[in-house]
């Protein structure tokens, strides 16, 4: 067994198209790759070690990327991410699957219960684990909480009922009795919840907080946005334990923006994790573990949602990373705003397969330069030159806020049968912009 770096190279340098013919030269039957990587960069490995070799191959990827957490090497790739490449191992050929570093007795059960599957296929695959690398696993898995039990939205979404969302910021300052007004009046139109953005650049209230008050004084549920951004993973397993034992279900879990996108471009970012990595934390504790493995007294119910960008400029990636976060454990996504119905449909046949709720995000401008601002200089999102074209003629003032939201409800009508539902965010979080679309929609 040889070890790799992320980029299929040992340790030395040296690609597998050249050290695997010399091993088989020397008389290995068997060569394979094992420890320092997660599953992701070894099966580019794999496949060019396939393509290298006649020889049998073997994989054993450790469970992810160790994270220092307090001295210990913690690492979050669950049991079913692990069993998921085994699957995709033995698609290349590998003969031996087991793990290294961070793999456990659950994640080795997964492992031989993902090549179970394929195995009669490809007969003769072993299960094998490496030796283990002091790190205790949890003594078994905790059934999760079922979904359509965990909120609202999630028994909206599992029903097949169409959900709609509108998106409020924190308030400024400490008085939230204005965005709590907005909420009553949004669950008064049908709105299924209100979700609220973490992160916001300014001197505006926690989306913690903000969700918080908004259930609790405006009775309506709430999806909590919550950005990896700047937080670490101990803390945010503490924010997210907190949030839960206050009565929030919905999560939104983002790697966050950039620090240079918001208010005060020169500070720093820093990201102890992404996305994929926090939504395999919270997967954790819907299994009622904490990130190191240990009982948390009962398994959280978060009903777990991911952002996801149909209007990705390398829309494979975009499918990956996607592909990564379901089988974290992602239940439903929200799309980033999209403005062409065309996208969507391609988009949404692209991740059929996936099986998860997806609510189309729509936005409505409120002028040209609001326009020309997301085309030019939010990233990720794409608005269509006819679209531009079109806020352009409208002019300034009222006649582009007017064309701003016909442009939206055109998108909403034209995704609804297509997409789960629909979210709504708007500039500056303008209630009457977001009540004008809704009016045009019609009801879910």
């Amino acid at each position: 067994r040889m070890t790799t770096e992320d980029d299929g190279n040992t340790l030395d340098g040296t690609p597998p198209e050249q050290f695997a013919p010399e091993l088989e030269r020397r008389g290995a039957a068997v060569i394979g790759v094992n420890c320092s990587v997660g599953p992701a960069p070894m099966l580019e490995t794999v496949e060019r070690l396939a393509a290298a070799t006649r020889a049998r191959l073997s994989a054993q990827p450790n469970a992810g990327r160790p994270r220092d957490i307090e001295g210990r090497n913690i690492y979050l790739s669950s049991p079913e991410y692990l069993a998921s490449y085994a699957r995709r191992f033995v698609g290349q050929g590998v003969r031996l699957v087991g793990g290294c570093c961070g793999t456990t007795p659950e994640h080795i059960r997964q492992i031989k219960a993902g090549v179970r599957a394929v195995e009669a296929r490809r007969p003769g695959v072993t299960v094998a684990a490496a030796e283990p690398d002091g790190h205790r696993p949890p003594a078994g898995e905790t059934p999760a909480v079922p979904r359509a039990e965990k909120s609202v939205l999630a028994r909206t979404l599992a029903s097949g009922r169409f959900a709609l969302a509108v998106s409020l910021l924190p308030p400024r300052g400490s008085h939230a009795d204005e965005v709590v007004a907005d909420a009553r009046m949004f669950k008064g139109r049908g709105v299924d919840v209100v979700s609220v953005p973490d992160g916001v650049r300014g001197s505006r209230m926690s989306a913690l907080a903000a969700a918080v008050l908004l259930q609790q004084r405006a009775g309506i549920e709430t999806v909590l946005q919550y950005s990896c951004r700047d937080r670490n993973l101990l803390g945010m397993q503490s924010d997210l334990l907190g949030a839960h034992a206050m009565g929030m279900r919905n999560v939104l879990l983002v790697t966050g923006d950039p620090a240079s996108v918001g208010d005060f471009p020169d500070a720093t970012a820093v990201f102890d994790v992404d996305s994929i990595g926090l939504t395999h934390v919270v997967s954790r504790l819907n299994h009622g573990h904490d990130i190191g493995g240990q009982p948390i007294g009962g398994p959280t119910a978060f009903h777990v949602g991911v952002l996801v960008n149909p209007g990705a400029d390398d829309v494979d990636a975009e499918l990956k990373r996607f592909a990564w976060k379901v089988e974290a454990g992602a239940e439903f996504a929200i799309t980033k705003p999209v403005f062409d119905v065309g996208t969507v449909e391609r988009f949404m046949k692209a991740v059929e397969a996936f099986g998860v709720p997806i609510l189309a995000g729509v936005w409505p401008f409120e002028s040209v330069l609001n326009a020309e601002f997301m085309a030019n200089e939010v990233p990720g999102v794409q608005v269509p030159p006819a679209v531009l074209d079109r806020m352009r003629r409208a002019g300034d003032g009222d006649a582009a806020a007017r064309e701003g939201v016909l442009i939206a409800a055109e998108v909403g009508r034209g995704v609804r049968g297509l997409v789960q539902g629909l979210h709504l965010s708007t500039p500056s979080s303008s209630s009457a912009a977001a009540l004008a679309v809704l009016d045009l929609i019609g009801p879910a």
